[in-house]
């Protein structure tokens, strides 16, 4: 058994759509980043590496690579769960956190934890998405970004 930790914080920017879990929310400002700044999927995705001893999305996708600039996340995610099967390790479950003072994010449980276990290739019960505030703390409590925590056992 193999476990693993990510974690990925993007600061708020008008004129980006916001997408967390793969999901198009609805609010005035998307999150900053070279691809779609996906802040759930690319804590996933650093989970998942960390588990396969397979480094971080920045040494896989760097953002200075213009192949990577706008990508979905969520494909970037297939290409992790592909290289973690091929080391023959399986993904047995994700547990995640998404912090924001908003938008509220349990709405979107549902349509986020299909999305990332569709792109890992795994079931939808082998997927956790929870959400907190930081208190009006920092960054995220002050609106100015969204962070994400995810741990992933790999088998």
């Amino acid at each position: 058994m193999k476990v693993g930790f990510g974690y990925d914080i993007h600061r708020f920017k008008k004129g980006r759509p916001l997408i967390i879990g793969g999901v198009r929310i609805k609010y005035p400002r998307g999150l900053d980043g070279h691809s779609d700044a996906d802040v759930l999927t690319h804590a996933v995705m650093d989970a998942i590496l960390g588990a396969a001893g397979l480094g971080d999305i920045g040494l896989l996708f760097p953002n200075s690579s213009p192949e990577y600039k706008g990508a979905s996340s969520l494909a970037l995610l297939e290409k992790v769960a592909a290289l973690a099967r091929k080391r023959k390790l399986k993904i047995v479950n994700i547990d995640s956190v998404v912090v924001a003072e908003e938008p509220k994010i349990s709405p979107f449980y549902a349509a986020m934890t299909a999305n990332i276990a569709r792109a890992a290739a795994i079931k939808p019960s082998a997927v956790s998405i929870k959400a907190t505030t930081n208190e009006r703390l920092g960054a995220v409590g002050s609106k100015r970004g969204v962070a994400a925590f995810a741990v992933c056992l790999l088998k």
